[in-house]
Formats: C-alpha cells, structure tokens, sequence
C-alpha cells in the first residue's frame, strides 16, 4: 500500500481506470503517509474524514465509467486557499479559527472533477517568504537533507514542495507572487509551473499581491503539472482579472518534439558570484534543448538588474492594501482589550498580536511608499520599470523565441535558519530569478534538472510566452527527458 503514493497522477488515473486500485486505498496510502511525517510539518490541517468521503464518491464515479482524469486524485491544497469548513489561515495567527463558509474557484473546480482532499499545506505568512520560516504552524522541512543539517523546501509555498516531494501526495495546489511556486519545486528536485496572470481564478485564494499573485500546480513531472494545470485553469466571472479564453488540452500537447523552437538565454541572467554548479546546470540545460533540436539564441532583456527593487516596492504596497481588512472586528483573532480601550486600539493590539514581524516589515514598506510625498517616488517608479520589464519580454518573443531558460534559483536549498538570521534583503535575493516572470504576468516553470556536490536537487527555469503554456510544457517535458531526474530523498523523517 505504502508504494502507491509513489504514483504519478497520470499513472494513478491510469490505473483507477484499469480498475487495479482504488481511490479509497490511494487516500489511505496517502493518510497513513502524512500521519508519519509530521517531522517534515508540511500538513498542518489534516482532513481525514472528507478525504474519505471523497474518495468514496470518486470510486463510484469511477465505476459509472465517465470520470474525468482528476476524480480519486489524493490532493494537498496550500493554507492560501479558502476550502469550506475548513481552516483557512493563510499560515498567520490573525486567522487563527476561520473557516470559510465558501470555496475556492480552485478548489471548487477540482473536487467537482472527482479529486480528494487530504488537508492543507504548510506555507509562508501571507504567502510572505522564500523559507517556509514565518509561519505561524511553524517551518515546513524538505525532505531533502544536507548530512544531518535540515534544509528550507523553499517559499512561500514550502509545504506543498515538501509533500510532494515525499510522497505524502500525489500533487499540490501552491501560488506564486514572486517565485513562491518555481523556487520550492526546485529545491525540493519536483516540478512547479506558475501560468500565465489570469490564467487561473484567484477567487477564494487569500490574497498578497493582487496583480502578481497567480495559483499552479506543484507535482512530481512536467506530465502531472498538464493534467493538474488543466483542471485548475478557466474563465471565472468571479474574478475581473480572469481571462475569458479557452483552457487546451495541456497533457496533449505533450510530444517532446521541438524542433526548430527558439530557446533565449539571457545575457543578464549570468550574474557576479554565481555558483558554479548553477552555471554548469544551465549550460547543461542549454546543451540538452540544442541536442533535441532547438536553435539556441543569445537575448538581452535589459531591464532585469531592475526587477527585484521594483517587486519589492509594489508586491508590500498591494500587501499594505489587501491586509487592511484584517482588523478583528468580523473574523479570525482579536485581542484582549483593557478598560478604556476603544476601536483603535483593538486594531492595534490585534494587528501587533496577528501579525508576524516579516508581515509586519513588509505593511509598513507598502504603507511607506504609498504614502504622499512617496508615492510617485517609490510606488509610480516601479510601476515604470515593471512596463520596461515587461517590454524587454514583448520584444524579444515578438523577435522569434519561443522559450527562455535561466536557472530557478541562485543556490541549492540553504539550512533552516541560516537565512532568517542575516538581513532580510539576502532572503529577498532568492527571487532573483524568479521575479520578472510575476512583474510581466509571464508563465514560467521549473523543472528538475540535477543534483549539486551535496546531493540536493536544482532546478531550470523555462519562461513562455502569455496564454502559450502548452508549448511551455512541451520544451519542459523536452527538458525533463532529456535531464532524467530521478533521484529522490533518503528517507529520515
């Protein structure tokens, strides 16, 4: 039983279909694995019963023999999603004991496809963080280890990199607002693709930054990343900055051919200091494509070196904004008020007991550049930048590429604590890569690609051209062959 939570989602449909398993014994697997792996603190609300409900309903679905290819797919869902009468926290005390009397466009589309929920995933405060480290449930632990030093699985969406890649799941919804999909696949050796802004519903998903955060699927190959993409991806009305058009068949698109593609390397991307592994990964990469018949291009998107400065002016400033409603008055924690307090105070001592200091940092940066006399200074400037950014991309897709490659990360993952404890903006430098893909509203997706001197996993990053997510997944799934990660962690926990 213990194997099965091993399966891919394609070969978990494949075999429910076949009628070889069920998706009762599927969530049990996953049930039993989760419950043994509390020292990896990726599931933080464990949902037992209506896994088991689910899966009930997905076999008899499955017995009609009109199924779709999600129905008895064991699933983790990141704590940013509002899942109804569930806890819903956003990993922050401030929401301590909400649930949500509604769902999430997300979470609402896959169980109507049949998929089972076995809980919600540990992730970054608010989605703030590229550790797993603010959190209220505490850090989230990659499975991956450095002899016996214990290592990040990355952020924000940290838990769902780390369920994945230990085989308590057989996929995960996560969310990405700067990198915090692409970053955790890679230092968890899974794969993770933020699509393009619009692209999915944000509707029910807690939100950061309003116009970079996008929801995507974190899963163990490039294959599961189509079938998951696909269920979660559609218009909603709901949400005005959904994209009425239509959703393809992603896992069809599937052929490993891409000959002729044009495959940009960005002369900007090679930075002072990079590791060498990480260079080495990326020509590697670079060899890969050509020898499967791409036309290697230099490109320059001049604007990069500008990216991070920008993102994080604008990201804190929407966060300043969307955090406001969080005041004690309808929902989630409050504090406990003296005799004399009033309104103002309640907000106060709330938002100081709700709030953790990297949220905190970042509402008071947000706060800060909004404010007059700042505002065209800090918040209009990067708002500037953000359109060069997104120019330098237009311009060189209208030139012919079809991809870009550049590493998913400036490292390996690093040891818990090690980052939280230097200044903050080295922690921001994990988005280096990341960041201009939210900034241009871009799809991008991080595929594993080799193992560093210590054993732990790096990723390549691929960025495609808006609504163009199946070609995207095509050079990845090119990619992904070609690299042939297999490796998985030694099991300690």
């Amino acid at each position: 039983m213990s194997d099965l939570t091993k399966l891919t989602i394609a070969a978990a449909r494949d075999a429910l279909r076949r009628g070889d398993v069920t998706s009762a014994e599927l969530t049990q697997s996953c049930l039993a694995a989760i419950d043994g792996a509390d020292a990896l603190n990726a599931f933080v609300h464990k949902t037992p019963e209506v896994a088991t409900a689910q899966a009930a309903s997905a076999d008899d679905r499955i017995k009609s023999g009109e199924a779709p290819d999600l129905c008895g797919i064991p699933l983790g869902i990141k704590d940013l999603f509002c899942t109804k009468g569930v806890p819903s926290q956003a990993a922050s005390r401030i929401l301590d004991g909400f649930k949500p009397e509604y769902e999430s466009t997300v979470t609402t589309q896959l169980f109507e496809q049949g998929a089972v929920m076995l809980g919600k995933l540990n992730m970054d405060e608010f989605a703030m963080g590229s550790s797993n480290e603010t959190s209220v449930y505490g850090d989230a632990v990659n499975p991956w280890r450095d002899g016996q030093t214990q290592l990040t699985p990355g952020g924000s969406s940290g838990g769902s990199a780390s369920a994945v890649a230990a085989d308590l799941c057989l996929g995960a919804t996560g969310t990405d607002t700067g990198g915090s999909i692409r970053q955790p696949a890679a230092f968890t050796g899974i794969t993770g693709i933020k699509p393009t802004y619009g692209r999915v519903s944000r509707w029910g998903i807690v939100a950061f930054a309003s116009s970079l955060d996008q929801a995507g699927p974190m899963t163990k190959d490039v294959r599961d990343s189509a079938i998951l993409l696909r269920a979660m991806a559609g218009f909603d009305p709901k949400d005005s900055t959904s994209a009425d058009i239509p959703v393809p068949d992603f896992e069809a698109a599937l052929t490993g051919d891409i000959k002729g593609k044009v495959i940009g390397i960005p002369k900007e991307y090679r930075m002072d200091g990079m590791p060498a592994e990480i260079e080495k990964l990326w020509s590697d990469g670079t060899a890969m494509l050509r020898d499967a018949g791409a036309e290697i291009r230099d490109i320059s998107l001049p604007h990069t070196k500008y990216a991070l400065p920008a993102y994080y002016v604008i990201a804190p400033a929407e966060a300043s904004s969307n955090l406001a409603r969080y005041d004690g008055v309808r929902f989630g924690h409050r504090a406990k008020l003296e005799q004399g307090d009033g309104i103002t105070e309640m907000y106060e001592k709330t938002r100081a007991e709700g709030f953790g200091d990297e949220v905190k940092r970042r509402v008071m940066v947000g706060t800060y550049v909004l404010s007059a006399g700042f505002y065209d200074a800090y918040y209009n400037r990067a708002r500037r930048v953000r359109a060069l950014i997104k120019r330098d991309f237009d311009q060189v897709f209208a030139e012919g590429v079809d991809a870009i490659l550049t590493p998913a990360t400036p490292s390996s993952a690093f040891g818990l604590g090690t980052m939280a404890e230097a200044d903050p903006i080295s922690m921001y430098l994990n988005d280096v890569f990341t960041v201009t893909v939210n900034l241009a509203g871009l799809p991008g997706i991080s595929v594993p690609a080799g193992l560093d001197a210590k054993g732990l996993p790096l990723g390549l990053q691929l960025i495609g051209r808006p609504w163009e997510e199946a070609d995207l997944l095509n050079v990845a799934y090119s990619l992904e062959r070609a690299a042939g990660f297999v490796a998985k962690p030694d099991r300690w926990w």
